[in-house]
């Protein structure tokens, strides 16, 4: 085939695959304009974000777990907590039905619709708003277009306000700490990201995996644009040139200035779309490969024959009691405390004795249970390394929502994350994962400039973004004037 030839196959796809791939571009680029206005300039405020408890000896509680279960008649539960609002303080018992109800800690009386109760305390805690009538209280166990997997915490009380910014705040009551907040504006946001960006419409006709596997399609067409352009502009450089001479020579320049400025901005805009075409490709890629149902949450049931040492007697200063529960494991069962230090202390429910590196056991025996067969779990000949997380990092970012966590570290790279408070799994990091979420981060989200505070990096990123819409624009309007 004659070079003439390639040259014109070339320029024949290049446009083919450009209009392939123009709506696409036009909706990623525009909700990607939209997403620092929704997480950063537009974010709503609220008045508080984090809820601290009392310490136990603050709460004074009367009765310990046991008098309130024999006090009610309850045999079984999954876990307990101390809990303390307007109404008094409670035992939080989150029974076998995975249900919460509060029992006094004076009298051991159940108080009706406890968790909603304290669902609305927390929430206009969190609001500081004293004032405004409940819209609704919704308990939600699903990810929606408004509490998105990003959040992480299920299940939440979806509490909602009659206020004109329309706001809903979500409770984990649980762990007495919020999910997230949203106003009108900044569900209107949530909503263009959702179905502009990550195309949950195409989800919700067929499925995560068609969406996917879809859009992984949609950018290797851009990426083949990407090439195909850039290899044009070599091909035809001295060919470009000659036409602009003449143009200039015949004054019909003026002609021919979308295709001018197509060619131009693109090479400018190049590295940026080759950015965030792969980061986005391996992102599909990356959640393609992981497409493996999850593993049930570990589910404890407690008798209350093995609840024998009182948890009102533990060899701790009251003072310093943050959190109290139970966990279950290795065939024995210890009072779970969080003291005022972020630390979490295990002691036989039987004995009262002090269980040493307690939490480190308790993770790696979570860590074991949530591994799946696709997942694997090998017998490595070294020792699996736990050590504690209380700050999110580049691997544990903020998007995991969770802290403290164990970090579960295995020979070969892998790390599980677990928050042994909850008996969650915050999230799990092997090779691939690691790989895809800093090139997500660094090469999609521009986390490289953070150096130069949010704002500057919000508006280097919708910089960008604005440069491929220009390009995809120009190259359509190019095409119209060809045509």
């Amino acid at each position: 085939m004659a070079p003439s030839a390639v040259k014109s196959k070339f320029y024949k796809w290049h446009r083919i695959l450009g209009l392939i791939a123009l709506v696409p571009v036009i909706f990623w680029t525009l909700s990607g304009l939209s997403h620092p206005f929704m997480s950063n300039w537009f974010r709503p405020q609220i008045a508080r974000e984090v809820f601290k408890p009392l310490s136990q000896n603050q709460m004074k509680p009367a009765l310990s777990i046991q008098q309130v279960m024999d006090k009610n008649n309850l045999q079984e539960l999954r876990n307990f907590n101390l809990v303390h609002f307007t109404k008094g303080t409670f035992y939080q018992v989150l029974g076998k039905d995975s249900t919460y109800n509060y029992y006094s800690a004076t009298d051991g009386v159940l108080l009706p619709n406890g968790d909603v109760q304290y669902a609305e305390y927390l929430a206009r805690f969190f609001t500081q708003d004293s004032t405004s009538t409940m819209k609704s209280i919704v308990l939600q166990t699903n990810f929606d277009g408004e509490y998105q997997p990003i959040n992480r915490l299920l299940p939440v009380w979806k509490v909602s306000f009659n206020r004109p910014d329309g706001m809903d705040v979500y409770i984990e009551t649980g762990q007495s700490r919020m999910g997230t907040f949203n106003n009108n504006t900044r569900k209107a946001f949530l909503w263009v990201f959702e179905q502009f960006h990550t195309w949950q419409f195409l989800a919700d006709i067929a499925g995560d995996t068609f969406r996917n596997a879809f859009l992984l399609v949609i950018v290797s067409i851009m990426l083949f644009t990407l090439l195909s352009g850039l290899t044009i502009y070599g091909l035809l450089w001295k060919k470009f040139k000659t036409i602009r001479q003449n143009q200039k020579v015949k004054g019909t320049e003026a002609n021919r200035v979308t295709h001018r400025y197509h060619r131009q901005i693109g090479i400018i805009v190049s590295f940026v779309m080759f950015t965030f075409v792969i980061s986005g490709a391996f992102h599909l890629f990356v959640k393609l490969y992981n497409n493996e149902p999850f593993k049930a949450d570990y589910g404890q049931v407690i008798n209350r024959k093995q609840l024998g040492f009182s948890n009102l007697e533990l060899p701790l200063a009251d003072s310093t009691i943050k959190k109290t529960g139970v966990a279950s494991f290795y065939d024995n069962t210890y009072y779970q405390v969080v003291d005022n230090k972020r630390q979490v202390l295990y002691f036989n429910t039987l004995t009262g004795k002090e269980q040493e590196l307690g939490d480190e056991d308790y993770a790696r025996f979570l860590s074991t249970y949530y591994h799946t067969t696709a997942s694997g779990l090998k017998t490595f000949k070294g020792r699996v390394k736990v050590d504690v997380i209380k700050q999110f990092d580049e691997e544990y970012g903020f998007i995991n929502k969770r802290l403290p966590v164990e970090r579960v570290g295995y020979p070969n790279g892998d790390n599980w994350y677990i928050e042994t408070t909850t008996s969650k799994l915050a999230t799990k990091v092997a090779g691939i994962d690691r790989a895809e979420g800093l090139s997500f981060i660094f090469l999609h989200k521009y986390f490289g400039m953070t150096w130069a505070g949010k704002d500057v990096r919000d508006i280097v990123s919708m910089l960008a973004a604005l440069g491929v819409l220009v390009v995809s624009l120009f190259g359509f309007a190019s095409f119209i004037n060809n045509k």
